[in-house]
């Protein structure tokens, strides 16, 4: 099953021309100092001097951020100047979904012919967020304020619920009990920790420099700081916030930005040292679930990209998900009767943090690392966002056109 899926005939994931910062916690580092942008953009041409990537392959640019930033207006062109390669682009903001949606729409844009190679670059900074203000004629006051991300996150105007009420509901609906959440979190703590000691994600992750206007260094951001080592017995001693949702059961804010390259299958040997591996995108769907069950969302949606692909839970090799919740993966495991133990093996944004921009491309380099590592296979990536909605895609990795 599943052998003449076809979503994207010319679009490739270029092995290795990626990378991601750290993700440090919100107000911790001095990211929380800086416009993200353009940020986002210095370290992009980093990251790519790095992988020996020139700026000049590039002919598009695809951004996605959610909390906004001075200039954004500008929106891509903008960062594609700080990237220093002066392309046109542009901007998408789907919450959660953001990292994800950006991959596939530059697979979009080289299969319909117009460009070649396309970067996506995602990234968001939650410390020092904006306020907006808006005119509201129809109100009874003539302005509205919103204030910032955290208002967002603690309130739905279409529910009046907050996120974490999202987790507390599911977890009453499907019966989870508290130990299993706890159990399922420590057990995501030590697989990130292990990948972390065993150098996996330094092939991942980059240390940048962040400079004042002056171009002087004024940080490193070198650490997933919000990272902390738990117990079982100080997970088991935190007090309920909602049902199954304690403080170290759930994600925190933070900044970051993440990056890689979406070209045409005849520029992989040009961009990619590793070539002969094939990565191409075979499919992606999302759907809504009933109004705040965010976390059983992204269960739903893998089971609709099952039914159209005719693949299975058993035919993936690797699965990775944005899990701002524990809770998530309990109901996944519990949906799709899969192990949670065998998820989210080089860790996941639950343990290291959630700029949501970015959160999913990080998650997805991981999982493509990790496929690699273990020979090739189908890759799946899924995760919730914005109160209800739940975003899978499948993508394939292959060696020197073995299929796994």
């Amino acid at each position: 099953m599943g052998e003449h899926l076809e979503a994207f005939s010319r679009a490739r994931i270029p092995y290795g021309a990626w990378g991601s910062s750290y993700f440090p916690a919100w107000q911790t580092s001095a990211l929380a100092e800086v416009n993200i942008g353009q940020f986002a953009g210095e370290a992009m041409n980093r990251i790519l001097g790095l992988r020996r990537v020139r700026a000049e392959h590039l002919d598009y640019l695809v951004i996605g951020s959610t909390v906004p930033w001075h200039w954004k207006f500008w929106n891509a062109p903008l960062v594609a100047s700080c990237l220093g390669r002066r392309v046109p682009g542009f901007h998408l903001e789907q919450a959660c979904a953001t990292g994800l949606q950006a991959v596939f729409l530059a697979a979009a844009e080289v299969d319909g012919g117009g460009n070649e190679t396309v970067g996506v670059l995602t990234f968001d900074r939650t410390s020092d967020s904006p306020v907006g203000v808006f005119p509201e004629r129809r109100g009874y006051r003539r302005t509205e304020a919103l204030a910032d991300v955290w208002d967002n996150f603690g309130f739905d105007p279409a529910t009046g619920n907050a996120m974490i009420a999202t987790a507390g509901l599911a977890a009453r609906k499907y019966g989870i009990q508290r130990a299993e959440v706890d159990d399922i979190t420590l057990c995501r703590y030590q697989q990130y920790f292990e990948a972390r000691e065993s150098g996996f994600l330094d092939r991942v992750l980059v240390p940048l420099e962040v400079l004042n206007m002056q171009g002087r260094v004024m940080g490193v951001v070198d650490d997933d700081t919000g990272v902390r080592r738990l117990t079982a017995g100080a997970l088991r001693g935190m007090r309920e916030l909602d049902t199954c949702v304690t403080a170290g059961t759930q994600t925190h804010a933070s900044d970051g930005m993440a990056c890689l390259l979406v070209c045409d299958r005849d520029k992989v040997a040009e961009l990619s040292p590793r070539p002969e591996i094939d990565i191409r995108l075979v499919a992606k769907t999302a759907l809504r679930t009933s109004p705040s069950l965010m976390p059983e969302a992204p269960a739903l949606a893998v089971q609709k990209l099952f039914d159209q692909t005719g693949l299975g839970i058993r035919d993936m090799a690797v699965i990775k998900n944005h899990n701002p919740f524990a809770v998530n993966d309990a109901i996944f495991a519990k949906l799709l009767d899969c192990d949670w133990e065998t998820m989210n093996r080089s860790g996941c944004s639950l343990v290291w943090g959630h700029p949501q921009g970015p959160t999913l491309t990080r998650l997805l380099i991981e999982a493509l690392e990790e496929s690699v590592d273990l020979g090739g296979g189908y890759v799946l990536l899924f995760g919730c966002a914005a109160g209800d909605v739940g975003i899978a895609a499948i993508l394939e990795v292959s060696e020197g056109g073995r299929q796994r």
